[in-house]
């Protein structure tokens, strides 16, 4: 018995799901683009964390489920683009530039453009041999991360970014450098602890939770400063071929 058109096209629900999870982070980097119109920053800055949070999980669930699709990788790949590309550019000009910094926002655009890229390149080399033990570039969600710095150092009172917008500017560029950038930076995927690693792992994140709930700046301020000295080697070596 052959079946109606309508019932070839049926999908089963849970092979929607990671695709649902993905929208509904695109959903909250857009109203974190509204709170930060309207100066609701740090709203706007836990509705990204929130984001980069569902950004790991939509894949997790995927391969899980089995529900991998071609769809669902550009369907991430735009909402991250929204998410970790336009969102936090955004954010830090609103709140560390104000409306009317023209050269300012030249670096905003360099930033969004520097992540649309990053993420073309990681389209294309998907799958690629070796790609599961190392990025090229940073990532586009810890290079929102990292451009959120600015931000997270005056929300915690050690820096104000407003009195020194074009710094703020200055490193947001930067940042859009480092994740379009040949860099070779860190994989989750290539951790291997044993011994005093595994303790120092088990320990370290028992600080994090705890600065995680009572000192939330704090803590992503350390998470920024540590990825960027994990990443300092890699800058230096690419400094000194550049002088050669």
């Amino acid at each position: 018995m052959s079946l109606e058109p309508q019932d070839r096209e049926r999908m089963p629900f849970l092979m929607l799901l990671p695709n649902l999870v993905t929208l509904s982070g695109m959903c909250l980097g857009l109203t974190s683009i509204r709170f930060a119109m309207v100066g609701k920053y740090e709203t706007a800055v836990l509705l990204l964390l929130f984001s980069a949070a569902i950004d790991g999980l939509d894949g997790l669930i995927a391969r899980r489920l089995k529900a991998t699709s071609e769809f669902g990788a550009e369907l991430d790949s735009l909402s991250d683009f929204l998410c970790f590309g336009v969102a936090p550019g955004v954010l830090v000009y609103r709140f560390a530039m104000g409306e009317g910094n023209a050269l300012g926002w030249v670096f905003v655009l360099v930033y969004a453009a520097a992540a649309c890229l990053r993420l073309a390149r990681f389209n294309v080399m998907r799958g690629e041999e070796g790609s599961t033990t190392h990025f090229t570039g940073v990532p586009a969600p810890a290079g929102a991360l990292l451009a959120l710095l600015p931000v997270f150092l005056s929300f915690e009172g050690w820096v104000n970014a407003r009195s020194v917008p074009m710094l703020a500017a200055i490193w947001l560029g930067f940042v859009g450098v480092l994740m379009i950038s040949r860099l070779r930076t860190f994989s989750p995927k290539s951790l291997k602890l044993k011994g005093l690693g595994v303790v120092a792992t088990l320990m370290g994140t028992v600080i994090g939770v705890g600065l995680l709930v009572t000192k939330l700046w704090v803590f992503l301020i350390v998470v920024d400063l540590l990825y960027i000295a994990v990443l300092m080697p890699g800058i230096w070596r690419m400094k000194g071929r550049i002088l050669r």
